[in-house]
């Protein structure tokens, strides 16, 4: 590394906060002079922000993601006995929600290119106990919804969507997250609206559904002492509530900064032919993303990321091991080999820097040092 190349995160929050502390501290001091610190007002004002800013499904805001995927399956009433399709190439939380409901996650392989599960595997998994299909829109691409929305209604199944790493991408100029019949979404700090801490949420057009995820969020409770469903504990407090209504008049900017950094790394490694070197990201007609991740894939990617390492570049593995090999899950007896599509991925796959501060400069230094890592 030279003198002149200082190193890159692979995420910088600092700099985001440096752009907004005086609006987040205001807002986060305002809550402590309320002393209102779950649910209430400010909450549902986020909510009703986040529905406009969705195109109007129904949202309810939870305590994280994770959350977010169990209460859709408690809402939707699938537990023992059940089966919901999903993908091995994801987040734990994914197929680990599943089996906390009760349920079965059954795995079908993804799309090489994509990532995304390959709806032309799903049909083949399907059985008498399988009640939902459950797509991810990984790295924030949007997954193939129609032909996945097809399936479930020639099937009967209900949709769920894990949009954790996608608010604001778009699938046929639908918001996803709103295409099926519940849409998942996450507040972790490093995405794309991300919070102080956890915190999550779920969109619906269903009314029914979403009066109960309203209740399966308070114990199954709409006053108190008194429950109509065994319900959770996972309530978005409203300090989170306070620093994600301040970035959500961001996240719009910040998903097109993403955009044009993703076209960057595209122009960029076209012009020095590393698309001869690695698989660079591709997105479908009709999909427009918001680049949660950047991810190459390449063989040698764990030289490729020692390589950069030594340059100052950070990366990360999203992810080293697929969900049907996880320990965790080893009583559904899945075995290596079973899905290589999302086995070679695990072994390829590398992320690289992308978040709206990430300068031209950086840019160019990350993809200099990939250049050199190819003799």
């Amino acid at each position: 590394m030279t003198d002149f190349e200082a190193p890159i995160p692979f995420l910088d929050l600092r700099a985001q906060y440096a752009g907004l502390q005086p609006d987040l501290l205001a807002a986060v001091t305002a809550v402590f002079e309320q002393q209102q610190f779950i649910l209430g007002p400010q909450v549902e004002a986020l909510e009703n922000e986040l529905a406009n800013w969705l195109d109007g499904p129904l949202v309810i805001t939870c305590a994280s993601g994770t959350d977010a995927l169990h209460l859709a399956l408690l809402a939707l009433e699938i537990g023992s006995g059940d089966e919901v399709i999903t993908t091995p190439f994801s987040f734990f939380a994914t197929a680990g929600a599943i089996a906390l409901a009760g349920a079965c996650p059954v795995f079908v392989d993804i799309d090489p290119v994509t990532f995304n599960l390959d709806p032309a595997h799903i049909e083949s998994a399907i059985t008498s106990r399988t009640r939902a299909l459950l797509p991810v829109h990984i790295f924030g691409l949007p997954a193939d919804m129609d032909a996945i929305q097809s399936i479930a209604i020639r099937h009967n199944l209900m949709v769920i969507e894990d949009a954790a790493q996608a608010i604001g991408a778009k699938y046929q100029d639908r918001p996803v997250g709103t295409i099926g019949n519940i849409g998942c979404f996450s507040f972790y700090p490093t995405k794309n609206l991300g919070g102080a801490g956890d915190g999550g949420m779920l969109a619906t057009r269903d009314e029914a559904l979403a009066r109960r995820l309203r209740l399966l969020r308070v114990h199954g409770s709409n006053q108190p002492y008194h429950h109509e469903l065994l319900g959770l504990n996972s309530r978005l407090d409203v300090l989170q509530a306070a620093v994600l209504g301040v970035k959500l008049s961001h996240l719009s900017a910040w998903n097109q900064a993403r955009r044009q950094i993703a076209q960057a790394y595209w122009d960029l490694m076209l012009a020095a032919g590393l698309d001869q070197r690695l698989q660079l990201p591709s997105v479908p007609s009709g999909s427009i993303p918001v680049w949660h991740q950047f991810v190459v894939r390449l063989p040698q990617r764990d030289a490729a990321r020692d390589f950069l390492s030594a340059r100052g570049i950070a990366t990360q593995i999203y992810y080293p091991v697929p969900l049907h090999l996880q320990p965790a899950l080893s009583h559904l007896g899945y075995q290596a080999g079973d899905f290589p599509h999302a086995e070679r991925t695990c072994r390829e796959v590398l992320a690289l820097p992308i978040y709206p501060e990430l300068t031209p400069a950086q840019q160019r230094q990350i993809v200099a040092a990939l250049s050199d890592f190819f003799p």
